[in-house]
């Protein structure tokens, strides 16, 4: 096995990185635990649920922002945030239109945040452990695609929406045992 040397910067955003995506599934294993169980039909906690989860993801970006500014390219993080804090409100008014409403913001939202993680992804690529967060950010782009269209179908479930939320802690899980080689900078 080949060992390259990763510069102190590198190794501490590694770091910073691997706790972040450690949260970032926790967090959406639990998020989206809950909210299949719940999410049977639009009421209060359904609301919040969604609303929450863009919400966490806009947290995430200014952690990430915070611990890892020579990584990378800010400006996609600050387009993440704004589009994150948009699907938030969006949801949040979505909801009093119904189920299809809401998948179509969700749709729209993973199919621009997909992008993001993408592009983000493929600008890190030298860190290390960025491609379960390439994959992701395609498999995102095309989960939108299909909440879009489950929109139009004749009785809409937003626990499809909820399960899509499993394979992104996968990928968050993925990338952060990638990340420990370059975390412990070797």
């Amino acid at each position: 096995m080949t060992t390259v040397a990763v510069s102190p910067g590198i190794s501490q955003t590694a770091s910073a990185l691997r706790r972040l995506y450690f949260v970032r599934a926790a967090f959406a294993i639990v998020w989206a635990l809950v909210t299949i169980a719940t999410a049977k039909e639009i009421g209060p906690l359904t609301v919040v649920l969604f609303v929450l989860y863009p919400l966490f993801d806009v947290g995430a970006a200014i952690y990430d922002l915070r611990s890892s500014r020579s990584a990378g390219s800010p400006t996609l993080l600050y387009v993440n945030i704004a589009v994150s804090l948009l699907a938030a409100i969006g949801l949040g008014a979505a909801a009093a239109s119904g189920i299809p409403a809401m998948l179509r913001v969700w749709g729209a939202w993973a199919i621009v945040a997909g992008l993001v993680q993408l592009i983000v992804g493929v600008t890190r690529r030298t860190m290390g452990g960025q491609w379960p967060m390439i994959i992701s950010g395609g498999i995102s782009v095309l989960a939108g695609g299909s909440f879009i269209a489950a929109a139009g179908a004749d009785n809409p479930a937003l626990t499809n929406a909820a399960g899509y939320a499993i394979p992104g802690a996968i990928f968050f899980l993925i990338a952060a045992f990638r990340l420990g080689r370059s975390a412990k900078g070797n």
